[in-house]
């Protein structure tokens, strides 16, 4: 193959794997900001209209709360529910939400911080791979 042709593969590979990293750093910085900077409150659980028993609820339910400015706030959880935090139908959790954006939650005890790092990681190994990638085309050369 010519080293060209590896160069504009390496390139586009490594391009796509620079949009992972930026992906990841956004979501991790994001949600620290909200943590540390937005509003803390407690929010109800609400399963979703039409779900008629809670074992037949969405792993995501609706999060209802106040905002400052007294207005009432209902958005899906960034977070599922699982097994070990099941999100029941009338529970309270604390969130913090941006006030410029309401809509923009975080769930405290909730961390989803590993599907960001495994977007950073992953990014990271492509950028290697097309590195490597390129490296063996010029040697080989």
């Amino acid at each position: 193959m010519d080293v060209g042709a590896v160069a504009v593969l390496a390139g586009i590979t490594a391009f796509g794997g620079m949009l992972a990293v930026l992906a990841g750093a956004y979501g991790l910085h994001q949600a620290r900001r909200v943590r540390e900077t937005g509003v803390r409150v407690q929010a109800l659980v609400k399963r979703r209209p039409g779900a008629a028993h809670e074992e037949s609820a969405p792993p995501q339910p609706f999060l209802q709360f106040v905002t400052e400015d007294d207005r009432v706030m209902e958005v899906v959880s960034p977070v599922p529910a699982t097994r070990r935090h099941p999100l029941k139908h009338g529970d309270n959790v604390l969130v913090s939400y941006d006030p410029a954006d309401p809509r923009n939650v975080v769930v405290h005890g909730w961390d989803r911080s590993g599907l960001e790092r495994a977007f950073i990681t992953g990014g990271v190994l492509v950028v290697l791979l097309s590195v490597a990638l390129l490296l063996v085309a010029i040697a080989s050369r």
